[in-house]
């Protein structure tokens, strides 16, 4: 336990801070919490009053919290879903009390504010909170505790805890702690000589044992002030580490032992070692072992490894180093015996490390991350990348990352991905009942998986650089690597060959037909005839649609009708070069002017930038997994590139209202058709008034159906984490519909079309049992790229318009002027612009009207 816990109410004075961090943890407010501005080895408390919210708790406790400190409230909503061990509460004196059973058994703490620091006052609580640390907060207006408060109090075992503004390295006085007398003050030694025996272990090296020494209270104080290892020689007085040999410490934490009674130095040994005979540790010869030992080795061969040797080679040629990260992953991963996975894994780690050395990277760097990623309290499913299985097609996705599996909230059972089903096991949505939900739980049940946008933009940056920079040469390189595609030109252009879009009938059938209704339905969109309003008398505005020139479209359809002078279509080829015929017949169909051989963020790049065989477009429209979506909001904020795009995009989605006019298979198949789309997708069902027994036949029916699919092994992964919401209405469904914004509006309802007229917010609503949404995806007339993760309430699903622009002109004859000048003058004057309002007057002056 610590002598006591600083609360930080400022962050001005960084010397403090830095001594408190060598002590133990800092108490940290939200609005201070800045890791940035805190001492880099500071374990951090965060301290949340009643206006913080769930997602800011998430929040600090990813970004490498410790523990959080929560009100009763805020902290008895996330019981149960963060760990104990990070979790306190913050209490009044008064609430104590309220304070039940399973509370306790959900936090490590209690954080008590109180006006008293009477040890027997506090021993009470002590004993109310058995098994939990107790930590006590004076209130502002207190004065600091003495050293013997800090003694008294750990007898109860509590700890108190002191505003910085109450602590100084300096001579304590009436309002100022001494931090290092703080921190002595419970401290015993059992030697005649008052010293504490002291283990100094070295900090990069995971806590390996450098020796043993002693310390005195004046040792411990300037160690805790000035950050330097300072100890007591029993023989010399104070030993400042390295003051004459220049091996010297840098303190990284001090902590004394159960008993209080010893010390261990956490240190940065400089220098020769830490032993008086030139060695790393007092110890024995002090030679490091294991990755300490290999890193050092590699650290000195990249320095001055000679021409020619084996680890020169890795380090010069970084393709030859991946290849051998990659055929020993895969060694590691078919050895069968004990023996064999071991000298595999050392193989591995072996080129491993030598890939962070090259990268200036440490095993402390390595051990850092893993861990903050321990604190992350929010979890990936884990899942597999498609590349490294075989469930998933190989699409045109950077190797490092997953479209598939996205960066998934634990922050209440409502969002948290339930564990995938096994294969015996049924398939299964997780279920709950609206009216039973408190509002930020019923504010769960809208959260999508979350993609970390600004992250895959920093990822497809060095794709989209390439391409811009190098053109063709780039773009054929990127094909080859993730299409595995090697071509000659990356543009097929018109008129294709006939071989080239080959059909059975049926399906050149299909899509004459699905082209057909498409075209109808945009073709009623476009804007037939200028807009024309005369505003006054004399004054003409209007309003007409000129085509973008030049579009680029990830998937084709209904797009000549807008009258763009030039589309081109991007989709990635197959292995051996080709375009699959449906795409090529498409895009005659619909006159593209040339067809890219290319898929993902380089796709994105070429049509956003123009190499010397891809016409440069105006804008790109189309759905893509995460790293097309990335490369598109990269490029439309690139005035270089001047392109606009379609939409924002996320993982597909579908919400089905059903009632009991319902048919269980038809609600199933709609779920199924949405969720098998990949591992990220989330589907919804909201049950209207629907039995026990409904709800059950639709989930056995959806079990059933998934069971028969081909992509089953991502329907289980996508179910996992979608849900059934049970309400009482057709108006509480509508409403928690508009409310998620869902892609894709299914209505299953006794009177369906009545109900479209409440729907406020979805990218394309299908009405009654009998309009499937895979009708809509293909061939019913409507576009198939719609808004997705909410984004349908503000964005609406492509559509003819979205394929031209407005522009507007004006026509005012000298009578207009002559009414309308002295206003725009006006106007003109009040702002300032002096030359706005001469342009108008100098013609008034003309006409005779001034």
């Amino acid at each position: 336990m610590s002598a006591f816990l600083p609360l930080v109410d400022s962050l001005d004075d960084h010397d403090l801070l830095r001594a408190l961090a060598r002590i133990g943890p800092l108490v940290v407010p939200l609005l201070l919490n800045d890791p940035a501005s805190l001492p880099t080895d500071a374990t951090r408390f965060v301290l949340f009053d009643s206006d913080s919210s769930q997602d800011q708790v998430i929040s600090a406790l990813d970004h490498g919290a410790d523990k959080v400190i929560l009100p009763l409230d805020l902290g008895k909503e996330l019981i149960g879903l963060l760990p104990e061990d990070r979790l306190l509460l913050l209490l009044d004196v008064g609430n104590v009390s309220a304070v039940s059973d399973k509370v306790c058994h959900g936090v490590s703490g209690v954080l008590i504010k109180t006006p008293s620091v009477d040890p027997d006052f506090i021993g009470s609580f002590s004993r109310f909170f058995t098994g939990l640390t107790v930590h006590a907060l004076l209130t502002p207006s207190s004065d600091p505790p003495s050293r013997s408060t800090i003694v008294a109090l750990q007898t109860v075992k509590t700890t108190i805890v002191v505003p910085t503004s109450q602590l100084t390295l300096s001579t304590p006085d009436a309002k100022h702690l001494n931090i290092a007398d703080a921190f002595l003050a419970p401290l015993t030694s059992d030697r005649k000589d008052g010293l504490f025996p002291t283990v100094v272990s070295s900090h990069p090296d995971g806590g390996r044992t450098l020796g043993l020494v002693y310390s005195s209270p004046e040792s411990v104080k300037e160690s805790i002030l000035t950050g330097k290892g300072v100890y007591q020689s029993r023989r010399h007085g104070l030993w400042r580490k390295g003051e004459s040999s220049g091996a010297t410490q840098d303190v990284v934490r001090i902590r004394a032992d159960c008993d209080a009674d010893a010390l261990e130095f956490s240190v940065v040994q400089h220098g020769a070692g830490f032993c008086h005979r030139e060695r790393a540790s007092c110890f024995g010869a002090g030679d490091l072992t294991g990755l300490a030992a290999l890193e050092r080795t590699l650290q000195a061969r990249r320095a001055a490894a000679p021409a020619g040797s084996y680890t020169r080679r890795l380090f010069d040629d970084p393709a030859l180093l991946r290849a051998k990260i990659m055929e020993e992953a895969d060694e590691l991963c078919r050895a069968e015996t004990g023996e064999e996975v071991a000298f595999e894994a050392a193989d591995l780690l072996y080129f491993a490390l030598a890939r962070c050395v090259a990268a200036g990277v440490s095993v402390t760097d390595i051990e850092r991350s893993l861990d903050l990623k321990a604190k992350k309290v929010t979890r990936r499913p884990g899942n597999a990348k498609p590349q490294f299985t075989n469930q998933l097609s190989p699409t045109s996705e950077e190797p490092n990352e997953s479209a598939s599996t996205p960066p998934v909230s634990t922050l209440a059972p409502t969002v948290a991905p339930a564990p995938v089903a096994a294969d015996d096991e049924p398939i299964r949505m997780r279920s709950y009942t609206l009216s039973s939900l408190s509002p930020p739980e019923r504010a769960q049940l809208l959260r999508r998986p979350v993609l970390k946008s600004d992250e895959m933009i920093a990822k497809v940056k060095p794709i989209v650089d390439a391409v811009r920079t190098r053109g063709d040469a780039a773009l054929l390189e990127l094909t080859a690597r993730f299409d595995r595609a090697h071509l000659p030109d990356p543009v097929l252009l018109p008129p294709f060959a006939p071989e080239a879009t080959a059909l059975p009938d049926a399906v050149r059938r299909a899509i004459d037909a699905a082209y057909k209704n498409i075209r109808a339905f945009h073709a009623a969109q476009a804007d037939a005839a200028p807009l024309v309003v005369e505003t006054m008398p004399g004054v003409v505005c209007s309003r007409f649609a000129r085509p973008i020139a030049r579009v680029g479209l990830y998937v084709p359809g209904g797009t000549a009708v807008a009258g763009c002078r030039s589309i081109v279509l991007a989709t990635p080829p197959r292995p051996d070069g080709t375009v699959s015929p449906e795409v090529l017949y498409a895009a005659q169909l619909v006159g593209a002017s040339a067809v890219l051989r290319a898929g993902g963020a380089q796709a994105v790049a070429a049509l956003a930038y123009g190499t010397a065989r891809v016409p440069k477009v105006d804008k790109i429209f189309g759905p893509g997994n995460q790293w097309v979506t990335a490369a598109k909001m990269l490029v439309q904020n690139d005035t270089d590139a001047l392109v606009a795009i379609d939409m924002p995009a996320g993982p597909s989605e579908v919400l089905v209202v059903a009632d009991r006019a319902a048919n269980p298979a038809f609600v199933a198949a709609d779920l199924l058709s949405q969720a098998e789309h990949g591992a990220d997708s989330q589907v919804v069902l909201v049950a209207v008034r629907l039995a026990d027994a409904a709800v059950a036949a639709i989930e056995d029916a959806l079990d059933r159906q998934a069971r028969a699919l081909p992509r089953v092994a991502i329907v289980r992964q996508s179910i996992a984490k979608s849900i059934i919401v049970r309400v009482d209405s057709v108006e509480e469904a509508i409403a928690f519909s508009n409310d998620y914004a869902p892609e894709h509006l299914i209505l299953h309802l006794e009177d369906a079309p009545a109900a479209v007229a409440a729907v406020e917010n979805a990218g394309s609503v299908f009405v009654g049992p009998y309009s499937p949404e895979s009708c809509g995806d293909y061939a019913s007339g409507t576009n198939h790229t719609l808004p997705t993760n909410g984004y349908a309430r503000q964005f609406s699903g492509v559509n003819t318009l979205s394929f031209q622009k407005h522009i507007t002109s004006q026509e005012i004859t000298a009578d207009g002027l002559k009414d309308l000048g002295p206003i725009v003058a006006t106007l003109a004057d009040c702002e300032g612009l002096d030359a706005h309002a001469n342009a108008v007057r100098i013609r008034l002056r003309e006409l005779g009207h001034l």
